[in-house]
């Protein structure tokens, strides 16, 4: 890492540094993983973008985070590859880029459980995004013993904001 993105690195939130940090320890391919209760604080001081890798038709039918941004990492019900993701993702971010900033905006990737957007977040770096942050737990949370999401983690658990079409 060259000097002027270490001098970058240490302006980020602390909770960014760890999970930069976490990222290299572990050898990821992206920027690291937050869990949901973070990555809120960080979207609502206006730190961070969250970008929802979910398919239309969960946002639509499970729920979304309000302003929360959208590009599929698959489509339709049988979860398509979306061909597209890491050109619709890159446009995207660079809207999201401050004219006056020089850094790239950090970028948080959301799903149901934090599995595709893990595997979304790799797919972003490779593709340059350097910011890149896959949202653990995801939206709805794991599957617990009796196949049932949203009863011990994830994004709605927490209480976060949310809202359903």
């Amino acid at each position: 890492m060259s000097a002027v993105e270490l001098e970058f690195e240490a302006t980020l939130a602390p909770v960014l540094q760890q999970a930069i940090a976490s990222a290299q320890a572990e050898g990821l391919p992206y920027a690291g993983s937050l869990p949901p209760v973070q990555a809120w604080e960080l979207v609502k001081s206006g730190q961070a973008v969250l970008i929802d890798v979910r398919t239309t038709e969960e946002r639509k039918f499970v729920g979304q985070v309000p302003d929360s941004l959208h590009v599929a990492w698959a489509t339709g019900t049988s979860l398509n590859r979306n061909p597209r993701f890491a050109r619709e993702l890159a446009a995207l971010v660079s809207k999201q880029a401050k004219p006056d900033d020089e850094h790239p905006p950090v970028v948080l990737l959301l799903c149901r459980s934090g599995k595709r957007s893990a595997l979304a977040a790799q797919e972003a770096a490779k593709a340059g995004i350097e910011l890149v942050f896959n949202v653990s737990e995801g939206f709805e949370g794991d599957i617990d013993d009796v196949q049932q999401r949203g009863h011990f983690n994830g994004w709605r658990f927490h209480g976060l904001p949310w809202v359903q079409d």
